[in-house]
């Protein structure tokens, strides 16, 4: 008796130690990514069917907020202690890639040549060096115009279409901008972005009246140039003029004034849908509008890249290829916040079909066939904060956009050139 208990405890004991030894010997990898609460809970399951799917490898997310994300990442590089993989925003990517903290993907791209058959093709041109791939795309964004219906209906203004150009805008903005309590202040704004950093607005704007924001060898700022400038001088006069724009000062009472019901329009990213859908009032959206250009906007992704530092490289590989495949890309999806990068997935009614918000999902693939990528240099941290901080000076009065214009030039091109 003592016997048959002694042999059935040997047995235990022999099981928790073989299952000792396997989680010991199992692949730990890290993946660091920013974004909200929500979203990693989104990227657990993915995890999840990921681990399950491939058994000895473990991954440990960590998600922090936009800024604390890169501090955190540049001091683990600054530790020899990168993440195995790590979420990238497009504009960074060259700064990173650059300066030998990426894995080349390219020899596990060359296994697998179908595996980027179904992507859309411009998510993936931030991504492309002469010696292959440093990283992928994730997801992507376009940007849209958004509008409030029920103020759109309170004045008795026309909703948006998907011909609306520019003076549509600005006419509809004006209208839209009151003082309702009639205490002499607007109360009320036609028309609110980010006016700071280009992808939400300005970018668009600059391409649909024929401008553009770098030249294509990423030596000289663009900005005041020709059309350009009109652009410049049309959004200024929405500021500044007509004052159907917040100035920035305004904005931060409010965060975001669209979200809380103050401005009738504004434009965004597949992104905010998720949180928008919980607004307490009506709300769709349109096509960015066109310049006298054309139709233009911007595109942005955020991706994956694998430290050059990594101890799994093969394992991190593994994930990433999970991730941006099938599996990964409909649990993404089903998220809200973001656009697949596959083609299958984004045109199918796992994405056109979501339920979160009853909006035509539709207008942000329909804005890949006129959208510019948002560009990406080294330096562009601080060629954007050299052209934002002055740009913000003009939006709050205290220069005009002219001057504006005629000294972020020879700064930001001061910035590319310690950057070549």
């Amino acid at each position: 008796m003592h016997r048959k208990y002694l042999v059935v405890l040997l047995i235990v004991v022999l099981a928790i130690a073989s299952s000792s030894v396997a989680r010991a010997q199992d692949i730990q990898l890290s993946y660091m990514m920013w974004g909200s609460p929500e979203e990693l809970q989104v990227w657990q399951t993915i995890v999840d069917e990921f681990q399950a799917a491939n058994p000895g490898i473990k991954v440990d997310v960590d998600v922090s907020d936009w800024g604390a994300y890169w501090d955190k990442l540049r001091t683990l590089f600054a530790g020899s202690t990168p993440p195995d993989v790590f979420a990238m925003d497009a504009p960074l990517y060259p700064d990173w890639q650059s300066r030998g903290a990426l894995l080349n993907l390219q020899p596990y791209l060359d296994k697998s040549p179908d595996l980027l058959a179904d992507v859309y093709p411009v998510t993936l041109e931030t991504y492309k060096r002469d010696d292959g791939y440093y990283g992928l795309p994730r997801d992507f964004q376009t940007i849209v115009l958004f509008y409030n219906k029920d103020l759109f209906d309170a004045a008795g203004v026309a909703y948006p279409t998907d011909d609306w150009t520019m003076d549509d805008l600005r006419t509809a903005a004006k209208a839209l901008t009151k003082d309702n309590d009639g205490d002499g202040f607007t109360d009320q704004w036609g028309f609110s972005t980010d006016l700071y950093d280009m992808e939400l607005f300005w970018s668009g704007a600059l391409w649909g009246y024929g401008g553009e924001v770098i030249s294509a060898d990423r030596t000289k700022t663009l900005l005041g140039d020709g059309t350009a400038r009109d652009a410049w001088h049309f959004i200024s006069d929405l500021v500044t003029v007509d004052k159907s724009v917040p100035t920035p000062e305004q904005i931060a009472q409010f965060g975001d004034p669209f979200g809380a019901g103050v401005a009738a329009m504004t434009t965004y990213g597949h992104w905010v849908v998720p949180e928008y859908a919980n607004l307490p009032f009506k709300w769709d959206v349109a096509a960015f509008p066109a310049g006298p250009a054309g139709r233009a906007t911007s595109i942005n992704s955020a991706g994956f890249v694998v430290a050059a530092g990594s101890k799994n490289p093969d394992a991190a590989w593994k994930f990433l290829e999970y991730a941006i495949g099938p599996s990964g890309q409909t649990r993404l999806t089903e998220l809200g916040f973001a656009i697949p990068i596959l083609k299958s997935v984004a045109e199918s009614p796992i994405y056109l079909e979501q339920t979160s918000a009853p909006i035509n999902h539709k207008v942000f693939l329909d804005a890949v066939g006129y959208a510019h990528p948002k560009p990406a240099f080294k330096g562009y941290e601080e060629w954007a904060a050299v052209v934002g901080d002055t740009l913000t000076r003009a939006w709050n009065g205290e220069i005009g956009i002219d001057e504006a214009l005629d000294e972020i030039v020879p700064n930001a091109d001061s910035v590319l050139a310690n950057n070549q």
